[in-house]
């Protein structure tokens, strides 16, 4: 996973402005990578901010002065979570795509511990079966409530 960050000033706005792009939000994400994701964010705030390391702010602090909360992971997830809603709607398109997404490509496993999937990601997330998430996703209202929810907190 590559991250990408542009600063740029603006002149309605007092500090600069972070246009942030993630470049292939279909890889499967551990939990290491989470944190990483979490400590770039605060890293660019702490950028805009202008705080030394020496100071020894609290990200809880750094949060407070930038008057958000961390929403970096939070757009990493809703990108997800769509993408599987246009996969699950479109049959004709990505049929290839929602068979290997609901197991029904049968071949002999590899030895070793499992792969974190894609898919265990939202399961994880949103704390639902891969049945729930497929059932989901094909309705655009259902679709859009998750991602609102995500998006709320």
């Amino acid at each position: 996973m590559k991250l990408f960050f542009f600063i740029t000033n603006s002149p309605e706005v007092t500090f600069s402005r972070v246009l942030l792009k993630i470049h292939k939000v279909k890889y499967s994400l551990t939990q290491d990578t989470e944190k990483k994701i979490e400590a770039f964010e605060l890293w660019l705030y702490r950028r805009i901010l202008k705080i030394p390391w020496t100071h020894k702010i609290t990200n809880v602090e750094v949060l407070r002065r930038m008057n958000t909360a961390p929403e970096l992971l939070k757009t990493v997830k809703c990108r997800k979570l769509q993408y599987l809603g246009h996969i699950m709607r479109n049959k004709e398109r990505y049929n290839l795509l929602q068979q290997i997404l609901q197991g029904k490509i049968n071949s002999a496993r590899g030895p070793g511990r499992r792969r974190i999937s894609w898919l265990s990601n939202l399961r994880r997330w949103l704390g639902m079966s891969s049945a729930g998430l497929f059932r989901d996703a094909v309705n655009k209202v259902r679709i859009a409530v998750l991602i609102a929810n995500i998006r709320n907190g």
